[in-house]
C-alpha cells in the first residue's frame, strides 16, 4: 500500500472518484478541506485542536463542535471547568480532574496484567500516556512557572518529535519501566500541581511567564495551569478510548 509523508506536499489536491476506504492519516493537516458527495460511513476522527474556540467543523451544512464539547463534558464530569480563571475554581478544576484519573487507574488495576503497557493502533500505551503528564507537569509548572533549571523527572515522556526538535534525550529513562515506578511519579508530581495550587493568589496568576518551548512568547501563571489541565483532560480521553478497546479486544 502506497504511503504519504511530510516530503509528499498535498496542499491544493482535488481528489475525485478516489477510494480511500480504510486509509489511516496520522498527524495530518486537513485545515479547510472539503469533501463533497462523501461516504463517512464508519470513519472515526480525532481532532484535539478541534475544541480550541475558533475551529469549525461542518458536517451537511452543520457546525457539530459545540455538539462534540457539550458530548465531552458530559462524558468527563469536571472537563468543562479546565479554563477556570480564579484559584477556587482552579482547586475545584483539578480536584475534578484528581478524581477522574482516580477511576481510570483503578480501572486498568481491574484489567489483565500488563494492560498498561499494551498500545492500540500505535497509540501511546496507557503507562506512556501516564508518564507524558509527568512530563507535561515539569515543564509547565516546574519549568514554566516554578522556574526549576533541570525540572524533568526521568519516567516523564517527551512529546512526538522532542528528538528532532534538539532536545536532550538524555534527561528521560529509555525503555519500559516498571508500571508501579510510573504511578509513584504521577502521583509525586499530581501533588506539586496541587500543593501549589493550595496556596496560588490571583496576583499569582497574572505574572508573566516564558513560554517553555517558545521562550519570546509570553504566558501567565494562568496559561500553563491552562495547558496542564488541557493535556490532561485530552490524555485522560485518549487513555478511556483505548482502554475500552482493550475491554472489548
Amino acid at each position: 500500500m502506497r504511503s504519504f509523508t511530510r516530503a509528499d506536499d498535498l496542499r491544493g489536491a482535488t481528489f475525485t472518484g478516489v477510494n480511500l476506504d480504510g486509509a489511516r492519516f496520522t498527524a495530518a493537516d486537513f485545515t479547510g478541506v472539503v469533501m463533497r458527495a462523501v461516504d463517512v460511513g464508519g470513519t472515526d476522527i480525532d481532532a484535539p485542536w478541534l475544541l480550541d474556540g475558533k475551529s469549525t467543523l461542518l458536517v451537511n451544512g452543520v457546525d457539530v463542535v459545540p455538539f462534540v464539547e457539550a458530548e465531552l463534558n458530559r462524558r468527563f464530569p469536571g472537563r468543562a471547568d479546565r479554563y477556570a480563571r480564579d484559584p477556587e475554581g482552579l482547586r475545584a478544576a483539578w480536584a475534578s480532574l484528581e478524581t477522574a484519573w482516580a477511576a481510570a487507574l483503578a480501572r486498568v488495576e481491574t484489567m489483565p496484567p500488563g494492560t498498561a503497557d499494551v498500545s492500540v493502533d500505535g497509540e501511546w500505551s496507557f503507562a506512556q500516556t501516564v508518564r507524558h503528564l509527568v512530563m507535561a507537569t515539569d515543564t509547565w509548572l516546574g519549568r514554566a512557572v516554578l522556574g526549576a533549571e533541570q525540572p524533568y523527572h526521568p519516567l516523564g515522556m517527551p512529546h512526538t518529535g522532542y528528538e528532532s526538535e534538539g532536545h536532550d534525550m538524555s534527561l528521560f529513562s529509555p525503555g519500559t519501566p516498571p508500571y508501579a515506578e510510573v504511578l509513584e511519579a504521577r502521583a509525586d508530581r499530581a501533588a506539586m500541581v496541587r500543593d501549589f495550587l493550595a496556596t496560588v493568589t490571583e496576583a499569582d496568576l497574572a505574572v508573566p511567564r516564558a513560554n517553555p518551548w517558545a521562550p519570546d512568547y509570553q504566558e501567565t501563571t494562568l496559561s500553563c495551569l491552562h495547558t496542564i489541565l488541557e493535556e490532561e483532560w485530552e490524555h485522560l480521553r485518549y487513555a478511556t478510548r483505548d482502554l475500552d478497546a482493550l475491554a472489548t479486544s
